[in-house]
C-alpha cells in the first residue's frame, strides 16, 4: 500500500511540474513583443498621451532553474495625438540611448513558472530592469492540475495582488486556454509610493463606496503542451488605471496598458551573457529610481549640475525684477529639480558665489526648504552652525523644512542633532521649531510603515522622564506637544506616568501637564484607537479629576470613533452625572455628532442617535456657560465643486449639477471648555478638517487656554501678599475641620497653531511677558528703528521682494504592468514680486535728534509707488514619468496678476489737513488672467526642445454657439435673452461629436475713476461628450479682467481731503444754501392733484397718518405735528379715521397710478402701501397670539424726558415738536455756523469740470446738533443728502434724512429714546417717514423672505392696525437678565417675551450713580456686574450663587463662613452670627480691614477696624484699594470688584452677597462654589459633597475654642457615634459620622436642636479609637442625628 502511495505522489507531483512553461537548455526561444501605453480619458476622439515599446524577446535556458532573456531590435514610439486617429511617431533619438542597455542579456530564476531573483550587470540601469519585469510578469504563471478556477496571492511588477486563474482546454487545437486576472485593489504588498499624503487619513468608507484609484489586468494566454510542460505561443494583456477626484460612475481618466507577445521561433543555439559581473538586482516587483526626483511638469536633461544651476538662478533673479515673468513657477520648478540632484559640496559651492547677493541669497533660502532632500537640511544646519544665517532666516527655512523635507533616517538624525545644539538650546524659538520638527518628521516617517521603530522616540521619553523629575513644567509641556507630533505607539506608557491615573504619583502634577498628555493621545488613537480609548474611557469615568480633564478625555473618546456600546454606556454614565459641566459637553459632543454627514463618521453618527435617546433633553437646556462641542460639517456627493462654481458664475452655464456626485466636504469643530460658569471659558479648540477624493484631513487648529486670563484683567493688581491679612484670615478657618485651600491661578493665557494635525507654535503669556514686551517697546533700540526708518523715507526708499512658494506637491506613483511608473500628481507653484519706492517730504524739515512730537507739527507729504504681481501654476497630472521620457494628460491652470498704485499722501496735523490721491499709472494688458489648458503632451530627454503637445479637445471641432461683446449700454433683459439664446443653442447641440465652446466678453465702465474695464471669459470643454464634472473640467477655460482707459472721462486723478477746524470752510468747492433752495418742479397735473388731496384730508380727521401719504413732500409745521401725535397714539385711532386713511390711501394711489413717466421715475411712492404686504403672506394669528398681543399693547411706552420735566417750569426741548422748531429755527447751520469739517471726494478732470462729492459737517453745541450735508460738486447736479440729528435730552435724540434732488423727493425720521413700558425700564426706536423709494420695498421683503421659517417659531406674530407710515422696535428689561422685544410694523406686531441673556444688565447702575469716581474703577465695576454671581437670604432661606435655596438653621452667636476666596490668596472673607435679638451680624474681612454690619433700632450700623463710621460719612474710601462702602436703598453695602467680591448688601431684612465672574468657582462657604454644579452644591469645608443642607451649613461654622470664648459661640463640630446598635455585615459594629455635626462644648448643655441627615462609617465594635482623618472614609449609610443650635454652660465649664 505504501509503494502505491508514493507512485500516486510522484505521479501527482511529476504532472504539476509538467504545467509550467519550459524552456529547453541549449535552445533560445524567439517572442515577438510589442507593448504601450496610453493616458487619458477612455472616449475616441479625445487627445491621449503614450508610448511603445517594440522588440523581440529572447529567452534561453542556461542552467538549472536559470534563464537568460535579452531584447532585440528595441524601437521606441511617442503618442501625442487623436485617439485612434493619429499614429505613434518613432522616437529615434531616444531608441539609440536605450537599445544599448536594453541587449544587454539579464539572467532571472524561474521555476515552476513563477520568477525569482534578477540578474544583471551593474551598467543597466533601473529603468530598463523594470522594463525587463514588465516583461517577466508575463511569463509568472501558476498553473494547477487539478483546478480549473482559482485564485491565489501572486506576485508581480505591482506587487502580490489577488489573483484569478480560468483554464479551459481546445481539444480540437490542442491548446489550453488560461485566462489571469489581477485585482489591483485587493493586495497584499502594492508596489505603491505617495509623496505629500503623509498628514491625510484614508477614509475607510469612502473607499468602499468609492475608490478614486481602480484598476486590473487581465492575462489571456494561448498554451501549447510540450514534452517537459507548456511552451506560451501567445500572451495578451490588458491593463486598466482609472482616477476620478468624483465618484467612478461619473466618469473618470485612465491608464490603458497592453502588451503582446507572440512565439515566433526556436532557435537551436544558446544565449551567451556578455563578460560581466552580474549582481541580484531585485526580483519581478519594480523598484523605484529617479521619477521620485523627476517631476512630470518639466523634463530636465542634466549635463553639467552645476552649470546648469547656476544659469537657472541667473535668469530667475535676472526675470523677475520689475515684475513676475509668466514662466517664473515653471523656472522655479526647474532649480527645485536641479537642487534635488545637487550634492552637498555643489549647493555649498553655489552659496559662496551667491552668499553676498541679496537676491540670490534669498531664493536659495526660499527654495531650499522645497528641495526636500536631507542634503538642502544638512545644508541649512550648516550655515546655521557657520552663523551665515540669521535667526529669521533658520527659523523661516526650518518650518518649511518640517514639512518639505522627505521623512527618512538621516533626516531624522539631523534633526535630532539639531536638538542638543548648544545654539539651538539658548535660542528658546528655534528651540520650539526644532522640537515640534522632530516629532513631525517622525511621524511622517512612520506614516506609511505598519511598524515604527521605538529607538526614534526613546530620547523623548528619557526627556521627558528627567523634567517630570526636576518638576520643570515647562519643559513637561513642551515634551508632550512633541509626543503628540510623533503619535507614535510606544509613547502610551511614558504618557500614561505624566496622567492622574489611579495610583500615580502624577496627581499632584499640575493640571496644564495633565491636559498637555491627554490632548497627546489624539495622534496616537489614529495608529493604535483600542489602546487610546481605554485609557481615555478610565480618565473620563474618574469623577474626582478635574472637570476639564474628564471633557478632554471626552474629546479623544470619540476621536477614536467607538462602537455604539460604547457610545451607550457612555450615555448611561452620564444619566448618573453630578458635574454638569461635564455632562452638557458630553451630550452636545453627542448630539452634534449625530448631525454628521461625514463618511468617517457614519458609524459613530448612527451610534450617537441612539445614545441622544437614552438621555434627558433637560441638558439641551443648560445655558451658554456651560461647555459644550459643536460639530459643523458638510460632505455630500450632491454639491457644487469650487471650481464647477467659478464656471457657473463666469461661463453662464446655468445648469443644475445638483445630482453630480462629488466627494468634497468640509467640517468645522469647536471645543468650549469651562470648569466655572464664567464668561471666559477654560480653553477653547476650533478646528477644521477637509474631504477630498476618498481623503481626510485636519487641515487646520488652534487652542486658547484662558485660565487666570480674567482675573488678571479685572482683579486689583496693588494686592500683595500682605502676611497680617492672610494670617488673619487663615486664623479665623483654622477651626474648620480639615480646611482645604484650593490651588492658586496664575495668570496666564496660552495658545497653540496646529497645520495638517501637528503643532508648528505654541506660546505661553504670563504678566512677565508682557512686561517684557512694553519695556521692549519703550526702550530705546524701537525709538531709533523709528527714527531710521523716518530718515529712510525721507531720503527716498525703494524695496523689491520677490517670494517664490510651493503650495501643493502630491504625488502617488505605481508600476504598470509593462514595467513603466504611472503617476497621479498635483502640484501648485506661485512666484510673487512687489517693487516699489517711497518718499517722504516734511515741510519745514526735522530738526535732529528727530522727535517723534516734532511730526505733530510738520506737513508730511509721502509719494508712494507699488506694484505687486503675482504668478501661480497649477499642474494636475496622469501619465508615464522617468527620467528620459515623459508622457501624460495634464491640465494646468495659470493665474496672472498685476495690480499697480501710485499714491500719494499729505498729513498736516497743525493744520488739521489730510489728504490723499490716486495718480494714474501704466495700466498692464491683463489686471487678472486665468487659463486653464488640458492637453497630451510627450517629451524625452534627447528632444526636450521639441515635446509633442496635443489639445485635449481636437481643433477641428473648435465651433463657438455663441459669441457676443456687452457694454454697459446693454440693458439688463438684453443681457437675459443672450443668456437664454446661448442656452437654447447648447440645449440643440446633441450631435455626439460637437464641441460646446462659449465665449463672452463684458465691458462696463468704472463711473468716477476714469476707467474701464473689460471682462471676458472662455470656456471649450469636454461636456459633448459627457455632460458630467470631470468632463466639464477637462479642455480649456479662461477668464481675463483687464482696466484701461475711459476716453468718455478725462479724468487725472482721485482725492480725498479732509480739513477740520477753522480753515474748512476755505476748503469748500460747492457752496450750498438749504434755506433757499425750491421744490422741485413739476406739472400743473401733478399741482392740481395735490390740491385735491390736500382738500379731501383736511375735511377728514386731524389726527389719521394718511396725510403724510398723500401729501406732497413739502409739509406744513401743523400737519407735521399732527402726524407725530397721530404715530405716537395710533393704537387709540377711531374707526372713521382709519376708514378715511383707506379712502384716501386709495386716491393717492390712484393718483399716483395715472402720474406721467417724469414723475415715475421720481418714484414718490406712499411707502405705507410698500410695507404693508411686506408680513401679509404669514398665516393668520394664533387665540394665544392675539392675547399676548393685548396684554403686550396694553403696557404703554411712557417718555423718560416726559416724566422727567414734569412739573417743571422751565421750557423742555424734549416736547415732540422740539426737534421740528429748532430744525425751523435754523434749517441751514451755515448761515450762522462755520464748518467744523469738510471731506472733498473728487476726481480731478483734465478739462477743469467739477466730479465728486462732498461732504461738510456743522455744529450747533447750544442746542446739542449736528448736520451733515453731502452734495454732488457738479454744477448741473442738485442731489444731496441731508442730515440732521439733535440730542433732545439725556433720554431723548432725533435725526432726520432726507435726500434727493435738494433733499425734498425722500425722507426719514429716526427718533431713539429711554422710558418705561409699564414698571419695567424701556428703550424705543422709531424710524417715520414722509416718501420712501420703491426700492425699500423690494429689499425688505428679500430680507424677510431670507429668514428661515424655524426662526419665527420662538416669535409671537400678530396682525395690528400700526401706523401706516412708521416702524418702531421696542426694548425692554423685565430683569437683570430678561427682555422683552417689541417690533411694530404698519401691519404687523412681533413679540419675543422673556428673551434670556448670558449677562446681568446693570440696570441699578444705569439709572443711577455707580460706585467709585474713577471712570477706570467704575468701567471695571460695570464688567463685574454683568456677570456678577448672587447669592441672598430672606427670612433664613438661603439661595446659593448657583440658585439653589435651602433653610439655613443658624446656630446662636457662632460665625458661619458665607462666602470666602478659597484659594491661597484669600482676598476676602464674609461671615454671619445672630445675636441676642435674633437678628443677623456680618462682618467682612477684605484688604487690611474689618467691616462689621449689624443693625441698632432698625438702622445699620457700619464699623471700621472696629471704629464706627456715621451714615453722614459715607460713602468711605479705603487709602489704597478699590474698596468703598455706601448707603444704598434701605442699607449699606460694601463693593470691592477689584478683588473679587463685587458687593455685598445689608439690610434689616436681608442680605446679599455678589462676586465677580473671575472669582467663580474659587469661593465656598454658605454661598457655595458659583461653579454652576448645582448637583454638587452642599460641599462641606472638606470639599466633601452631601446631601444634607442642615449638615452643609453646619459645617461652615466657625467653632469655639472654649467656653470662655469671647464671641460667646459654645459649639463645635465633631463626628459623633450612631447611638442605636448596628450590625453590618453580619458583625456588630459601632458607626461614626463622616460629616461633621454640631455639638455643644463639654461642661455645656443644648437648649435647642434639630434633626439632621448624615453618614456613617461602620467599625468593628471592638475597633480602636477614630483615626484622626475619619471624615475621609466612605459613607456606609446614612442615619438622622440631633445638631445642637443653642448651648447652655455651666459656669465650672473649661
Amino acid at each position: 500500500m505504501r509503494v502505491v502511495v508514493l507512485a500516486l505522489t510522484l505521479a501527482l507531483a511529476a504532472c504539476q511540474r509538467d504545467l509550467a512553461p519550459d524552456f529547453a537548455a541549449g535552445k533560445t526561444y524567439v517572442y515577438k513583443y510589442e507593448t504601450w501605453l496610453l493616458g487619458g480619458l477612455p472616449e475616441e476622439g479625445l487627445a491621449r498621451a503614450g508610448l511603445k515599446v517594440r522588440s523581440k524577446v529572447l529567452i534561453s535556458a542556461i542552467e538549472h532553474n536559470m534563464l537568460t532573456l535579452k531584447l532585440t531590435e528595441p524601437e521606441f514610439f511617442e503618442y501625442s495625438g487623436v485617439w485612434p486617429k493619429d499614429a505613434f511617431t518613432p522616437a529615434t533619438k531616444l531608441t539609440s540611448v536605450l537599445a544599448p542597455q536594453l541587449m544587454i542579456p539579464i539572467k532571472f530564476e524561474y521555476s515552476n513558472g513563477v520568477v525569482g531573483k534578477m540578474f544583471a550587470p551593474e551598467g543597466v540601469s533601473v529603468m530598463v530592469l523594470n522594463i525587463y519585469r514588465g516583461i517577466l510578469s508575463v511569463l509568472q504563471l501558476n498553473v494547477k492540475k487539478t483546478q480549473n478556477v482559482y485564485e491565489m496571492q501572486e506576485a508581480g511588477a505591482q506587487g502580490v495582488c489577488k489573483t484569478f486563474y480560468a483554464i479551459t482546454e481546445d481539444d480540437k487545437a490542442e491548446r489550453i486556454l488560461l485566462t489571469k486576472t489581477r485585482d489591483l485593489n485587493h493586495c497584499q504588498e502594492r508596489i505603491v509610493k505617495d509623496i505629500g499624503l503623509a498628514y491625510t487619513e484614508t477614509c475607510a468608507k469612502c473607499q468602499r463606496d468609492s475608490k478614486t484609484v481602480k484598476g486590473a489586468t487581465a492575462y489571456n494566454y494561448v498554451l501549447k503542451s510540450v514534452p517537459n510542460g507548456l511552451m506560451i505561443l501567445d500572451a495578451s494583456v490588458n491593463e486598466v488605471i482609472q482616477f476620478t477626484p468624483f465618484k467612478e460612475i461619473k466618469g473618470a481618466t485612465q491608464m490603458e496598458t497592453k502588451q503582446h507577445l507572440v512565439f515566433v521561433e526556436v532557435q537551436n543555439k544558446p544565449l551567451v551573457p556578455v563578460k560581466a559581473e552580474y549582481r541580484p538586482r531585485g526580483s519581478v516587483q519594480y523598484e523605484f529610481s529617479t521619477e521620485l526626483l523627476q517631476t512630470p511638469i518639466r523634463l530636465v536633461k542634466v549635463t553639467n549640475l552645476q552649470t546648469q544651476i547656476e544659469a537657472v538662478l541667473s535668469h530667475i533673479v535676472a526675470s523677475n525684477v520689475e515684475r513676475v515673468h509668466d514662466d517664473a513657477p515653471l523656472q522655479f520648478w526647474e532649480f527645485i529639480q536641479l537642487l534635488r540632484m545637487a550634492k552637498l559640496e555643489e549647493l555649498q559651492m553655489v552659496w559662496r558665489q551667491h552668499k553676498t547677493k541679496p537676491a540670490y541669497r534669498q531664493w536659495i533660502l526660499d527654495t531650499l526648504p522645497s528641495v526636500g532632500t536631507p542634503v538642502a537640511l544638512r545644508f541649512i544646519i550648516q550655515r546655521f552652525e557657520a552663523a551665515e544665517l540669521s535667526t529669521v532666516e533658520v527659523a523661516q527655512a526650518l518650518i518649511a523644512s518640517v514639512h518639505m523635507v522627505t521623512a527618512n533616517h538621516e533626516a531624522i538624525q539631523l534633526f535630532d542633532s539639531l536638538r542638543v545644539n548648544p545654539k539651538i538650546k539658548t535660542n528658546p524659538i528655534l528651540n520650539e521649531i526644532v522640537l515640534l520638527g522632530y516629532g513631525t518628521m517622525v511621524s511622517k516617517y512612520c506614516a506609511d510603515k505598519p511598524v515604527c521603530p521605538v529607538e526614534l522616540v526613546k530620547p523623548i521619553h528619557t526627556l521627558l522622564a528627567e523634567s517630570v523629575s526636576k518638576g520643570d513644567t515647562r519643559q513637561m509641556i513642551s515634551i508632550l506637544k512633541v509626543l503628540s507630533n510623533a503619535g507614535h505607539p510606544m509613547s502610551l506608557k511614558p504618557i500614561t506616568k505624566v496622567l492622574p491615573i489611579h495610583g500615580t504619583a502624577a496627581t499632584s502634577l499640575p493640571i496644564r501637564v495633565h491636559a498637555e498628555a491627554i490632548m497627546a493621545l489624539r495622534n496616537i488613537a489614529k495608529k493604535e484607537p483600542r489602546m487610546v480609548q481605554e485609557m481615555a474611557l478610565q480618565l473620563y469615568m474618574d469623577k474626582a479629576l478635574h472637570p476639564e480633564l474628564r471633557m478632554l478625555a471626552c474629546i479623544v473618546i470619540f476621536e477614536t470613533r467607538p462602537a455604539v456600546g460604547l457610545v451607550t454606556s457612555l450615555a448611561n454614565l452620564l444619566k448618573m452625572e453630578e458635574n454638569l459641566q461635564v455632562a452638557s459637553f458630553t451630550y452636545s459632543h453627542m448630539k452634534s455628532l449625530t448631525r454628521s454627514t461625514a463618511p468617517n463618521h457614519a458609524s459613530i453618527a448612527a451610534a450617537c442617535s441612539v445614545a441622544v435617546k437614552i438621555l434627558s433633553k433637560k441638558l439641551d437646556r443648560l445655558s451658554l456657560r456651560f461647555s459644550r462641542a459643536i460639530q459643523l460639517d458638510l460632505y455630500s456627493s450632491k454639491s457644487y465643486t469650487v471650481f464647477h462654481m467659478a464656471l457657473h458664475s463666469l461661463f453662464l452655464l446655468i445648469k443644475c449639477v445638483c445630482t453630480d456626485p462629488f466627494m468634497l466636504g468640509a467640517a468645522v469643530s469647536t471645543f468650549y471648555i469651562n470648569d466655572a460658569a464664567t464668561i471666559l471659558p477654560r480653553t477653547i479648540v476650533a478646528k477644521t478638517s477637509a474631504y477630498i477624493a476618498g481623503a481626510a484631513a485636519d487641515v487646520f487648529e488652534v487652542g486658547v487656554r484662558t485660565e487666570g486670563l480674567q482675573e488678571a484683567l479685572l482683579k486689583s493688581h496693588a494686592l500683595a501678599d500682605d502676611v497680617n491679612r492672610i494670617t488673619k484670615m487663615k486664623r479665623v478657618i483654622k477651626a474648620l475641620s480639615d480646611w482645604r485651600a484650593m490651588p492658586n491661578s496664575k495668570p496666564l493665557a496660552s495658545l497653540y497653531v496646529k497645520f495638517f494635525g501637528q503643532e508648528v507654535a505654541f506660546a505661553d503669556i504670563n504678566q512677565d511677558l508682557i512686561k517684557q514686551a512694553i519695556t521692549l517697546a519703550n526702550g530705546p533700540s524701537i525709538q531709533d528703528l523709528g527714527r531710521d526708518v523716518i530718515r529712510s523715507l525721507l531720503s527716498g526708499a525703494s524695496f523689491h521682494v520677490a517670494k517664490p512658494v510651493l503650495a501643493t506637491e502630491v504625488r502617488r506613483i505605481m508600476p504598470t504592468a509593462a514595467g513603466f511608473p504611472m503617476e497621479l500628481g498635483l502640484y501648485t507653484a506661485a512666484v510673487a514680486v512687489a517693487v516699489g519706492k517711497v518718499k517722504a517730504t516734511a515741510t519745514p524739515a526735522l530738526p535732529e535728534p528727530i522727535q517723534f512730537r516734532h511730526l505733530l507739527k510738520t506737513n508730511v507729504e509721502l509719494m508712494v509707488d507699488i506694484k505687486p504681481s503675482v504668478v501661480a501654476n497649477m499642474f494636475a497630472v496622469m501619465g508615464v514619468n522617468t527620467a528620459i521620457l515623459q508622457a501624460a494628460v495634464l491640465s494646468r491652470a495659470k493665474i496672472n496678476s498685476v495690480v499697480p498704485a501710485s499714491i500719494s499722501a499729505r498729513v498736516d496735523i497743525n493744520e488739521g489737513q489730510y489728504k490723499i490721491a490716486a495718480l494714474p499709472v501704466s495700466a498692464p494688458e491683463h489686471v487678472v488672467a486665468i487659463e486653464v489648458e488640458s492637453i497630451a503632451v510627450v517629451r524625452n530627454v534627447e528632444d526636450i526642445p521639441n515635446p509633442r503637445i496635443t489639445p485635449l479637445i481636437p481643433a477641428e471641432y473648435m465651433r463657438p454657439t455663441s459669441r457676443e461683446i456687452l457694454t454697459s449700454k446693454t440693458s439688463s433683459g438684453s443681457v437675459s435673452a443672450a443668456s437664454s439664446e446661448i442656452l437654447q443653442d447648447m440645449a440643440r447641440d446633441v450631435h455626439p461629436i460637437r464641441r460646446r465652446a462659449f465665449s463672452k466678453k463684458y465691458s462696463f465702465p468704472v463711473y468716477g475713476t476714469g476707467l474701464r474695464g473689460y471682462f471676458r471669459v472662455a470656456t471649450d470643454n469636454a461636456a459633448f461628450v459627457k455632460d458630467i464634472p470631470l468632463y466639464r473640467m477637462a479642455g480649456n477655460h479662461s477668464a481675463f479682467l483687464s482696466v484701461k482707459k475711459n476716453e468718455d472721462e478725462s479724468i487725472e486723478r482721485l482725492e480725498m481731503l479732509v480739513q477740520v477746524g477753522p480753515k474748512a470752510a476755505e476748503k469748500i468747492i460747492k457752496k450750498i444754501n438749504l434755506a433757499e433752495d425750491e421744490v422741485i418742479e413739476e406739472r400743473p397735473v401733478l399741482m392740481k392733484l395735490k390740491k385735491l388731496l390736500n382738500g379731501s384730508s383736511s375735511s377728514s380727521s386731524s389726527s389719521s397718518s394718511s396725510s403724510k401719504s398723500s401729501a406732497s413732500s413739502v409739509s406744513s409745521p401743523s400737519r407735521r405735528t399732527s402726524s407725530k401725535s397721530s404715530s405716537s397714539s395710533s393704537s387709540s385711532s377711531s374707526k372713521s379715521s382709519s376708514s378715511s386713511r383707506r379712502s384716501v390711501s386709495k386716491r393717492s394711489s390712484s393718483s399716483r397710478s395715472s402720474r406721467s413717466s417724469r414723475s415715475s421715475r421720481v418714484a414718490k411712492s406712499s411707502s405705507a402701501s410698500s410695507l404693508e404686504s411686506l408680513f401679509s403672506a404669514s398665516s393668520s394669528s394664533s387665540r394665544s397670539s392675539r392675547h399676548t398681543s393685548k396684554r403686550v399693547n396694553k403696557r404703554t411706552f411712557q417718555q423718560n424726558h416726559k416724566m422727567f420735566h414734569a412739573g417743571s417750569s422751565q421750557k423742555s426741548r424734549s416736547s415732540a415738536s422740539s426737534f421740528e422748531a429748532i430744525y425751523n429755527k435754523n434749517k441751514f447751520l451755515a448761515t450762522e455756523n462755520a464748518p467744523a469739517f469738510a471731506v472733498i471726494l473728487q476726481a480731478v478732470r483734465t478739462d477743469g469740470k467739477l466730479q465728486g462729492y462732498q461732504i461738510t459737517g456743522y455744529t450747533d453745541k447750544t442746542n446739542a446738533r449736528l448736520q451733515l450735508i453731502l452734495a454732488a460738486l457738479a454744477a448741473d447736479n442738485n442731489w444731496r443728502l441731508c442730515a440732521d440729528g439733535v440730542l433732545l435730552s439725556k433720554h431723548k435724540a432725533t435725526a432726520k434724512i432726507a435726500w434727493g434732488q435738494a433733499c425734498k423727493q425722500y425722507d426719514l425720521t429716526v427718533t431713539a429714546e429711554t422710558g418705561l413700558l409699564g414698571p419695567s425700564p424701556a428703550a424705543r426706536l422709531r424710524m417715520t417717514w414722509n416718501q420712501l423709494p420703491v426700492v425699500f420695498k423690494r429689499y425688505a421683503k428679500k430680507a424677510y423672505d431670507y429668514i428661515p421659517a424655524y426662526v419665527w417659531d420662538s416669535f409671537i406674530r400678530s396682525r395690528d392696525n400700526n401706523s401706516v407710515d412708521q416702524l418702531s422696535f421696542t426694548v425692554a428689561a423685565t430683569s437683570e437678565r430678561t427682555l422683552d422685544l417689541i417690533f411694530k410694523t404698519p401691519t404687523r406686531s412681533i413679540y419675543k417675551l422673556a428673551l434670556r441673556l448670558p449677562l446681568a444688565l446693570p440696570l441699578d447702575e444705569l439709572t443711577g450713580l455707580t460706585p467709585f469716581d474713577d471712570l477706570a474703577d467704575k468701567v471695571r465695576y460695570l464688567i463685574s456686574k454683568a456677570a456678577a454671581a448672587e447669592c441672598s437670604s430672606i427670612r433664613d432661606t438661603v439661595t446659593t450663587f448657583n440658585n439653589r435655596k435651602y433653610k439655613n438653621e443658624m446656630p446662636q452667636y457662632c460665625y458661619q463662613i458665607l462666602a470666602q476666596d478659597c484659594s491661597e490668596e484669600m482676598k476676602f472673607m464674609v461671615l454671619l452670627r445672630k445675636d441676642d435679638n435674633v437678628h443677623n451680624h456680618i462682618n467682612v474681612k477684605i484688604a487690611d480691614i474689618d467691616i462689621d454690619l449689624y443693625l441698632r433700632d432698625t438702622n445699620v450700623v457700619v464699623k471700621v477696624n472696629g471704629r464706627e463710621v456715621p451714615t453722614s460719612h459715607l460713602p468711605y474710601q479705603h487709602p489704597t484699594d478699590k474698596i468703598e462702602i455706601r448707603p444704598n436703598r434701605d442699607g449699606i453695602s460694601v463693593y470691592a470688584p477689584s478683588l473679587g467680591l463685587h458687593e455685598v448688601y445689608f439690610d434689616k431684612n436681608s442680605w446679599t452677597i455678589k462676586v465677580a465672574d473671575w472669582i467663580k468657582g474659587q469661593t465656598c462657604g454658605l454661598c457655595g462654589k458659583a461653579d454652576g454644579e448645582i448637583r454638587q452644591e452642599y460641599r462641606t469645608s472638606n470639599r466633601r459633597v452631601t446631601k444634607n443642607a442642615v449638615s452643609f451649613a453646619h459645617s461652615w461654622v466657625l467653632p469655639a475654642e472654649s467656653c470662655r470664648d469671647t464671641t460667646e459661640c459654645r459649639m463645635k463640630v465633631e463626628s459623633v457615634q450612631l447611638e442605636k446598635k448596628t450590625n453590618v455585615q453580619g458583625q456588630e459594629s459601632k458607626c461614626f459620622s463622616v460629616e461633621p455635626v454640631l455639638r455643644c462644648l463639654p461642661g455645656c448643655l443644648p437648649t435647642k436642636t434639630t434633626a439632621v441627615t448624615v453618614g456613617f462609617h461602620c467599625l468593628a465594635k471592638d475597633a480602636a479609637v477614630i483615626p484622626q482623618d475619619f471624615y475621609n472614609y466612605s459613607v456606609d449609610m446614612r442615619e438622622t442625628t440631633q445638631a445642637h443650635l443653642a448651648c447652655s454652660c455651666t459656669p465650672q465649664c473649661a
